[in-house]
């Protein structure tokens, strides 16, 4: 058996030898990108590298050196049992790696900021700024379970699984989720961002070559993670006008019926296009609010800023902002302002002047949690219950009135 073994050795270091040469057809996008920004990103990954190899470098020739000197066999060796200091191996020892963590230092503090993907570029291409006048490509990213959504504001068309974006002109990506967090990356472009639902990310970018890529997301999030992959195309800018042109001749629209079918959970979706996207479809969906008859997410905040629907809700915010805004209790809670009814979303409006005509509501529902009711009489809304034509006129008041 031991013969067996001795002789298959052999033959498994010449396979291994024979297939190293395939490595050479490997693609190593993240040092070598199409973008600019994925380009400088590249470069602060070799400049750290080398930055670090001055110390790994001689640490292991050294390493090697010192057990070749001093090994057992050569008896000139210089041999000093009780060394314990040099001045000169204490400078070179703490001055090297304090120069490194200085020049590494410099390079994360100018990287971080030039490379901030919220910082819209300054440049396409080294030598080439961005003029003045030059306006991004604004394409607004959904992350879905488990596929990518694609909205282009100023095309008015969307793509499912498949970003197109002309060479050379700068990219403004706007990303979000529609569940849970996912990671936006194109490797050949620039670095990953998140994309968090309720939450609005911006990444800026550029592509300074002709291609197809594949983008991916890089945050594991569930089971059809491992496919959620979408191609990526850089194309002339005349490319992409036809490229444009052809999504909207795809006969379908991208509305919010649309969009809550399209965001159930589904696998290996294939591309989709659409040829026209419902307004502020995006914003809807960062704000929580596809659906009909929901209120948005900003809307809520809003109102709650404002001491919340009517005066029922003031005395929850008097108590809760005692000790902001340096007011301390001492300013005149008579006159804090309300939101009288939200008149951003109709349906909503509708709705509510349907439920409250003849209605008896109880304060004491109203009362936050854990919150001790302010003094004063118990009221109750039955002999002041606003009628419908009242909450019609206030909810075209200014909602900071």
């Amino acid at each position: 058996m031991q013969r067996l073994l001795s002789r298959a050795r052999p033959g498994r270091w010449i396979a291994t030898v024979c297939l190293l040469p395939l490595l050479s057809g490997c693609n190593m996008v993240v040092l070598d990108p199409a973008g600019d920004v994925a380009q400088q990103q590249g470069n602060l990954v070799i400049v750290s590298t080398l930055l670090m190899l001055i110390i790994i470098v001689p640490v292991m020739a050294l390493t090697g050196w010192f057990a070749w000197k001093y090994r057992a066999a050569n008896t000139q060796a210089t041999y000093k049992p009780d060394w314990d200091h040099s001045t000169q191996l204490e400078l070179l020892i703490w001055a090297v790696p304090l120069l490194i963590i200085i020049c590494l230092g410099a390079v994360t503090w100018v990287g971080t900021h030039l490379l901030d993907p919220y910082r819209p570029l300054a440049r396409t291409a080294p030598g080439q700024p961005v003029g003045a006048e030059v306006k991004p490509l604004e394409v607004q990213v959904v992350a879905l379970d488990w596929k990518w959504l694609f909205i282009y504001p100023e095309q008015g068309v969307a793509t499912v699984n498949e970003l197109a974006v002309p060479e050379g002109r700068p990219l403004r990506f706007r990303i979000s989720s529609s569940s849970v967090m996912n990671s936006f990356y194109v490797p050949a472009m620039a670095g990953q961002i998140y994309a968090m639902p309720g939450m609005e990310t911006k990444l800026h970018a550029v592509f300074n070559e002709t291609g197809n890529y594949e983008g991916f997301s890089a945050n594991y999030s569930g089971a059809g993670f491992s496919n959620m992959r979408f191609g990526v195309r850089s194309m002339t800018a005349e490319g992409f006008e036809r490229w444009a042109a052809k999504a909207r001749s795809a006969q379908t629209t991208l509305d919010r019926a649309a969009y809550l079918k399209l965001e159930r959970p589904s696998e290996k979706v294939p591309v989709r296009r659409f040829a026209s996207v419902e307004t502020g479809l995006f914003d809807r969906i960062v704000n929580l609010c596809a659906e009909p008859g929901k209120m948005c997410m900003h809307d809520m905040m809003a109102i709650d800023a404002r001491g919340g629907m009517g005066r029922a809700g003031l005395h929850n915010v008097r108590q809760l902002s005692y000790d902001k805004f340096a007011a301390r209790g001492t300013g005149d809670t008579a006159s804090d302002r309300y939101i009288a009814e939200n008149c951003t979303n109709p349906e909503l409006l509708g709705a509510s002047l349907a439920r409250i005509e003849d209605r008896v509501i109880d304060l004491a529902t109203l009362t936050g949690a854990g919150l001790a009711r302010p003094g004063g009489p118990r009221f109750r809304t039955s002999s002041n219950t606003p009628k419908p034509a009242e909450l019609s006129q206030a909810g075209n008041m200014d909602p900071a009135s």
